[in-house]
């Protein structure tokens, strides 16, 4: 059983994944120590996040210069338009797949 707490009154010593990842810490293997929840005023429900040990938690890999060059790979294709092959400085959007210029001569085709 996971000791569950209202939302903003953790005891001190446990983290969520975003603050641990903040303060360069990671959950490290370690089980979910406890929970917080609150309910989802917009959505209905109950959210919840779950709480590390801080004393347990490990430092964050570091980065190798292989998974620096995926990332970078990975970003270009988020970047390239498939259809035109136009590289943008922006990531394009994944509701369409292509830019803006594609969309709007297939618009203009149909």
């Amino acid at each position: 059983m996971v000791s569950t707490y209202p939302w903003r009154l953790a005891p001190d010593g446990l983290a969520t994944r975003r603050q641990l990842r903040a303060r360069g810490l990671r959950p490290g293997g370690q089980e979910i120590a406890a929970q917080v929840m609150r309910v989802n005023r917009r959505q209905g429900g109950v959210r919840v996040s779950y709480l590390y040990r801080l004393d347990l938690a490990k430092p964050v890999r570091p980065m190798t210069s292989r998974k620096w060059g995926a990332l970078a790979l990975a970003m270009l294709a988020r970047r390239t338009c498939p259809k035109c092959q136009i590289t943008y400085s922006y990531c394009l959007s994944t509701r369409h797949g292509i830019c803006g210029l594609c969309i709007t001569a297939e618009s203009a085709a149909a």
